[in-house]
């Protein structure tokens, strides 16, 4: 019973998360994301320890977002890598960035790559979904919300997520996102 009820209240708690994605949203504002990967890395510093994993970062740069939102998306990216290793195997997870122009707009495209056990890319739009498992809750904890919440961020920031994946080979998440919101700021905290 206690069980059911942390399982309860865990996912009550990543349902509110989901909503408030829109609903307690800040307005973009300069965000330095190696500063903003430098807290997820140093919140997840016991896991790292734990699993023996190897974390390679290039070099990050600035661009408007909501601060928090996207350590919540760097945060889930990188406790799923973590997560889903291979057994008796080390996780190494690469953060790969490259920027690129279309139109007179600059995209910064953020690929976390990993050496897990990766899944059929069959699965790659199921797994955005709310409460969608490709694993059982016995052999991997969580609420199966992560990702959906993540999609929604990277969404209101005018970018996308996608994935890629093949069963034993690792997944890459690519996120990309606009480096500057059209001369306001302030357009982040709209739906």
């Amino acid at each position: 019973m206690l069980n059911a009820a942390a399982r309860a209240q865990t996912l009550i708690n990543d349902l509110l998360s989901f909503s408030r994605v829109a609903t307690q949203a800040k307005p973009f504002t300069a965000t330095d994301l190696a500063e903003v990967m430098a807290g997820v890395l140093s919140d997840l510093e016991v896991r790292i320890e734990q699993t023996g994993a190897t974390i390679e970062v290039d070099p990050l740069s600035t661009i408007d977002a909501d601060p928090m939102q996207i350590r919540q998306v760097f945060q889930n990216l990188l406790s799923n890598a973590l997560k889903f290793h291979k057994p008796e195997v080390a996780p190494r997870i690469e953060v790969r960035v490259q920027h690129y122009s279309v139109e007179d707009k600059t995209f910064c495209e953020l690929r976390v790559v990993d050496n897990g056990i990766g899944f059929d890319n069959k699965y790659s739009d199921r797994i955005f979904q709310p409460f969608q498992r490709l694993h059982s809750r016995e052999t991997y904890e969580g609420s199966g919300i992560g990702l959906a919440i993540c999609r929604k961020v990277i969404r209101r920031h005018g970018g996308t997520l996608r994935v890629e994946s093949k069963p034993g080979e690792g997944t890459c998440f690519i996120a990309t996102l606009p480096v500057h919101h059209a001369g306001d700021r302030d357009h982040g905290s709209e739906e």
